[in-house]
């Protein structure tokens, strides 16, 4: 799940591993290729799925095979499964190059939307994340930067970028969403209330975020490859893996990865308590619960670790904790690298411990802490206690929470703390199946009747299945894409490593040496069609929802689509290739300066999949929740006109990049 605990692994298990005859080695970020090639070879290597994901895109776009680190997969392992091929599977893995700055300056862009003002120029939907500019707001927004109506091509550009910035501002929130450490804007996973590695926001939010936070803007990418971590472990013949959470992810374990699930018997016997929830009609009301029932426990001596939602409530509570004179520990995304030493003492008599969903996985809270000094002392006041401040959207994040207490057979008993203003409970508009009396009542009393626990139950069973529609409806779309990404592959190794070439390109050899360049220059020219095939791929997807309204079955339309486009760029690039390997033929002193340019990409970075400035309408997009007749109609005419603004504005930078390159094309030829 994390590097710490490949490293860790590895070394504790070496020794039992060379008494076996074999060898184990871990990778991590930063280390060399050698490095990398040698842990590799090892007969067991111990390393994240995103690291083996990204080596393996990396090695995907090297010119020499001599130049790779991975070599051919066998046997994978996966700990923690339902948080790597579940949670994680959802965030495709991405390498990109850097690209040349924009025309479009963003810290004017960002200047024109701090202007703007809320409901008078755009309008917020918390909810469904979105931003919209209203009449008014497109209004200002032409006479401030300049430029034409929305309707007019040449000025979608400079409207996206501000509804971008729009959503920059105001739908995301720094220390929930991300933090700012070392002058670089961190995103923070929701599941794990981890800094998210190498991840970005796409679309442009993340330049927009850092021009919010006063910081200099990175250069933004164009992307070379893609994979998501399903079709990414499918290139290993043999998959195993193991959770303690699997059982409720049984279905989508089997459904996309072939996987059945058994349950192992504990060594000893589970003597964990899970505690009824206690749900509070407001914020306030759970918050003074909460730190009473803190300062009651702590009185006993009794370890306790709260698990909060963000990184920002765990700030809030430290600070009513201070006030309180209760000593305590904090453990966040600002402080991961804390993470092993907090958690050697949050077992400890006395112990407070504030935790976001990170903590301690992979590793057990010890009573007594490492040594076990006072561990029949702190079993005697019933081991730890786990205190959750909200549920999660996933039983599975909350499962892992509770689990923190009563590990190896220790007591321990947990309890979850919800208000009806929770973001759970408000978003998915939990509410309206909740009796009436029970909202805005004022009281700070617990609710007595269990049929709020139980609607916030049902209501994460609910979320759970549509999360699990949406992932395969996801996989339907990327398996066409999946299988033409494996075909690019096996052409351009072919090419490099066997000097194999379509037919069409074998003539041109006239030489040796020919054949070389060629190889070069064909790899080359499928990595370039390959980055503008998957732009044009997301193009597609985004808006392939309208087709519906036209009668079409819009994953049948999809793969026709994308199956016209392959076929068509494959032959433009191997067309390319010739018209190049042609004018070295006839210039050979340009032979070095090509060899020159042929260069791997210079970063890598994740893409989140949900975070679009409009993820309300990612379901209807994919034909999920817009059904079918007059209701499944209406729902996607609503839809129509933001996704179809969203569409047109991607799909005009990128035409009019594409026919920049055309145009330059053209003059090289004549």
């Amino acid at each position: 799940a994390n590097e710490y605990l490949a490293s860790r692994d590895a070394e504790w298990m070496g020794p039992i591993y060379r008494l076996l005859g074999l060898r184990a080695a871990h990778v991590a970020d930063g280390m060399t290729d050698d490095e990398k090639r040698s842990a590799y070879a090892a007969d067991i290597t111990y390393l994240t799925a995103k690291q083996s994901g990204f080596d393996f895109l990396h090695d995907g776009l090297r010119f020499s095979s001599a130049h790779r680190v991975q070599r051919p997969f066998a046997v994978c392992i996966v700990d923690e499964a339902d948080f790597i091929l579940i949670d994680e599977a959802r965030i495709p893995l991405v390498i990109a190059k850097e690209t040349e700055p924009g025309e479009i300056d963003p810290v004017r862009i960002d200047a024109v939307a701090e202007r703007l003002r809320a409901v008078e120029h755009f309008t917020v939907d918390r909810t469904g994340r979105l931003c919209a500019l209203t009449l008014e707001g497109q209004e200002q927004v032409a006479q401030m930067l300049g430029c034409g109506g929305m309707h007019e091509a040449d000025s979608l550009p400079f409207y996206a970028a501000v509804n971008v910035a729009l959503h920059a501002r105001h739908l995301l929130s720094r220390d929930i969403d991300y933090i700012v450490r070392d002058g670089r804007i961190e995103l923070v996973d929701e599941l794990t209330g981890r800094i998210a590695e190498r991840r970005k926001w796409p679309y442009g939010i993340q330049t927009a975020l850092e021009v919010k936070e006063g910081l200099m803007p990175e250069r933004q990418g164009t992307v070379c490859g893609s994979i998501t971590v399903q079709h990414f472990i499918e290139q290993y013949p043999k998959v195993a893996a193991m959770t303690a959470t699997a059982v409720s992810a049984a279905e989508e374990l089997s459904t996309f990865y072939g996987l059945g699930t058994v349950v192992i018997p504990p060594h000893r016997p589970n003597r964990r308590v899970r505690l009824e929830d206690r749900v509070f009609s407001s914020r306030d009301a759970k918050t003074a619960a909460l730190l009473a029932e803190i300062e009651a426990i702590h009185r006993t001596g009794r370890p306790i670790l709260v698990g909060t939602g963000s990184v920002r409530e765990s700030v809030e509570l430290s600070g009513l904790l201070d006030a309180a004179g209760i000593g305590h520990a904090v453990l966040n995304a600002e402080n991961d690298a804390e993470e092993a030493v907090v958690i050697a003492g949050a077992g400890k008599a006395g112990a407070v411990t504030i935790s976001t969903n990170m903590a301690g996985r992979g590793t057990d809270i010890r009573l007594g802490g490492l040594e076990g000094e006072e561990r029949e002392y702190i079993e005697s006041l019933g081991g730890l206690y786990v205190i959750g401040t909200n549920r999660h959207e996933s039983v599975r994040i909350d499962d892992q929470l509770l689990g923190r207490a009563g590990r190896q057979g220790d007591p321990g008993s947990g309890r979850f703390f919800v208000s009806l203003e929770d973001d759970l409970v408000t978003r998915y508009a939990i509410t309206d199946f909740i009796p009436a009396e029970y909202s805005g009542s004022g009281s700070r009393e617990p609710i007595a009747d269990r049929i709020v626990a139980k609607e916030i139950g049902r209501a994460q069973e609910i979320i759970g299945e549509q999360h699990f529609q949406m992932r395969r409806t996801l996989r339907r779309y990327t398996q066409i894409v999946e299988k033409q990404r494996f075909a690019v592959s096996r052409l351009r190794l072919d090419a490099l490593d066997h000097g194999l070439f379509p037919e069409s390109l074998l003539d041109l050899c006239g030489s040796s040496d020919d054949a070389e360049l060629l190889g070069l220059l064909f790899a080359d020219s499928l990595d370039s069609f390959w980055s503008g095939h998957l732009a044009w791929v997301d193009t597609v997807r985004e808006g392939i929802h309208l087709r519906r309204l036209g009668k079409e079955d819009p994953l049948l339309a999809f793969l026709k689509d994308v199956t016209f486009a392959f076929d068509d760029g494959l032959e433009q690039a191997m067309a390319e290739t010739a018209s190049s390997l042609r004018d070295s033929l006839e210039n050979p002193g340009s032979r070095e300066e090509l060899r020159k340019r042929l260069t791997g990409p210079s970063s890598t970075w994740t893409y989140m999949i949900n975070d679009n400035p409009f993820p309300s309408f990612r379901l209807s997009f994919l034909g999920l929740d817009s059904g079918s007749g007059a209701a499944g109609a209406m729902a996607a005419a609503a839809a129509a006109p933001f996704i179809l603004l969203y569409s047109l504005v991607r799909g005009v930078n990128r035409f009019m990049v594409q026919k920049r390159k055309a145009r330059d094309r053209h003059r090289q030829d004549t």
